[in-house]
């Protein structure tokens, strides 16, 4: 066998069978094998893109994304890849090639398309290697593997040199193992002594509360979160990654896109069960006036990596497992008990519906006289897309405003059908994210919500999506311009003018106070056509309907150019909200 078989056989028997990455002659004896191993290579124009690929097959699917780049220029084009895919927290297995043994490790001085790959990821990602020998492949790539599937999800690397990758090795076929021999397969298990106590905490609440992060994803724990929150009539929060993962229709969902809600729910709530989530920047870091105090708000925190149990907020009870496991343990407690305030939980539930329905109802009113509005309103895409499309769509948010203007027009019904970003804000992501998520789910439609400047990072994937016949729809915001950095210069030239000029003429600032911050006229449905895919091309807010039913119905991939107010486009839903998130609570 030569070095790339080897791996070929081992990701077989691990399981994978769908790889990203672009060719390269320095590791063919890799993907030569791949066939043969039952492994199926998806190749997008970019290397990064096909780290998005990974990303977005191992969230959709819960199972290992395998992405592959070959020394030097691959290397350093997959870079920003593995940044976003570390950042959020996708399980990610990047392979690459290095230069032959002898060239590198440490350098000679002067070698061609070479740097130090593995202490430039290193840092970057949760785990990186480099192998020294053919006899070490199966004993390294066991570890990478290893570490796959240890703690919480992110990015590890292997690097290989090209001429064992290539070359025939003297390993014997006997060293390829089932994974149970190396690695932990069973779920990560709760203490059940802080499982009832846990339990019985929450029962006797006056009001209890859970959020959920994208761990909870991770585990494939939606119908235990589902089976807990109704058990404990008790709302459920989530993450911005974690959106969908309880269905937004279901009594106990909080939208994130409430904002006000979300923190009165939190800061109301005096025990708080927290699973798979770190708290992080987006989650206000756990702190008041957006969460209670910790003297008056108890904390149970579930996570599968121990280092991240209190780190931002002080917590009371941690328990240390894998989150399906944990919510299942829960629940089972939970069943066994009698809740004595069930009543007023569920009345409070009724109360926050209301203040839900209430919180959609003012986005909505907006939109109410748009239908004829030429240029289209930005929040009329989002509402009008999910009408057209299939229930079950995975959605693809990509940009600044337009990732904005999507949630909070969109309403999560489906869980494991939003992806982004939510931890990076990487424009240009998106792109790659759709072709993983059309490969991860192939009986479901893709659509993906990009901005112009997002969609200008990478629009060349069109051409993949056509080759690989991905029949995705991607749906352009097209503004002509950087929305967010133009809104923070004009805020921070003329705060006053820039408030006037929106409400009495919907114009921004003079172009001499905008510096560096519009493009040149684009036409992307032209472009779509030239990739090959389908175009449509839309002023008016009366022909975007058609113009999606078209697009959907159209047979392969498709790309909707839509002219959305430029002006209106920089006023996104909740933007004070995001400036104060990004300020250090006071509490």
């Amino acid at each position: 066998m030569t070095g790339g078989e080897v791996i070929a056989r081992m990701l077989a028997v691990e399981g994978v069978e769908h790889l990203f990455g672009i060719i390269d002659g320095t590791y063919f004896g890799l993907y030569r094998a791949l066939a043969g191993a039952g492994i199926t290579l998806h190749s997008p124009r970019h290397e990064a893109a096909a780290a998005h690929m990974a990303g977005a097959y191992a969230r959709l699917t819960g199972r290992l994304g395998v992405v592959m780049a070959s020394n030097g220029p691959g290397v350093a084009n997959v870079l920003p890849g593995v940044a976003v895919e570390e950042g959020e927290g996708n399980r990610v297995l990047l392979i690459t090639s290095a230069r032959r043994v002898g060239v590198g490790n440490p350098d000679r001085g002067g070698a061609y398309q070479y740097f130090d790959q593995s202490a430039v990821i290193g840092p970057m990602s949760k785990w990186s290697g480099y192998v020294p020998s053919a006899d070490r492949i199966p004993e390294l790539l066991r570890r990478a593997l290893r570490m796959s599937f240890t703690g919480r999800p992110g990015v590890v690397h292997l690097d290989v040199p090209e001429d064992l990758i290539n070359g025939p090795t003297d390993i014997d076929p006997s060293v390829i193992r089932a994974p149970h021999t190396y690695r932990r397969v069973m779920p990560l298990q709760p203490d059940p002594v802080l499982v009832e106590r846990a339990a019985r905490l929450l029962v006797a609440a006056n009001q209890p509360a859970i959020h959920a992060g994208s761990g909870v994803y991770h585990a494939g724990a939606e119908a235990e979160l589902a089976r807990l929150a109704e058990l404990l009539a008790a709302p459920v929060t989530t993450s911005w990654a974690a959106r969908g993962v309880l269905p937004e229709s279901r009594r106990e969902a909080i939208p994130m896109t409430a904002l006000d809600l979300n923190d009165k729910v939190r800061c109301g709530a005096d025990v708080v069960l927290v699973v798979g989530s770190r708290l992080g920047e987006t989650d206000w870091w756990g702190k008041a006036p957006n969460w209670g105090r910790p003297g008056e708000q108890r904390t149970i925190q579930v996570d599968i990596d121990e280092e991240r149990v209190g780190v931002n907020k002080p917590v009371d009870i941690a328990l240390v497992a894998d989150a399906r496991e944990a919510l299942r343990a829960l629940a089972d407690a939970v069943a066994s008990l009698d809740v004595p305030n069930r009543p007023d939980r569920l009345g409070r539930l009724d109360g926050w519906q209301v203040a839900k329905a209430q919180a959609r109802a003012k986005l909505d009113k907006s939109l109410a006289t748009a239908t004829g509005s030429a240029p289209v309103p930005p929040g009329l895409v989002p509402t009008i897309a999910q009408e057209t499309m299939p229930e079950d769509t995975v959605w693809v948010f990509d940009g600044g405003n337009t990732v904005v203007w999507s949630n909070f027009h969109h309403e999560a019904r489906v869980p494991r059908s939003i992806l982004s970003t939510f931890k990076f804000g990487m424009l240009g992501a998106g792109l790659g994210q759709a072709l993983g998520a059309a490969v991860a789910a192939p009986d479901r439609r893709v659509c993906c919500l990009i901005g112009d400047g997002a969609f200008g990072m990478h629009a060349s994937e069109i051409e993949s999506a056509v080759r690989l016949g991905l029949p995705i729809v991607f749906v352009v915001f097209v503004d002509g311009q950087w929305g967010m950095v133009k809104m923070s210069q004009q805020i921070a030239a003329a705060p006053l003018a820039t408030v006037v000029r929106k409400v009495v003429w919907n114009a921004s600032l003079p172009d001499e106070q905008i510096v560096y911050a519009d493009f040149e006229a684009c036409r992307y449905d032209q472009l779509a056509r030239a990739l090959g895919a389908h175009g449509e091309h839309v002023t008016s807010a009366a022909d975007l309907r058609a113009a999606f039913e078209r697009a959907r119905d159209c047979g392969g991939p498709a790309v909707v150019h839509v002219q959305v107010d430029n002006v209106g486009h920089m006023w996104a839903p909740g933007l004070r909200a995001f400036k104060k998130m990004h300020q250090e609570p006071k509490g």
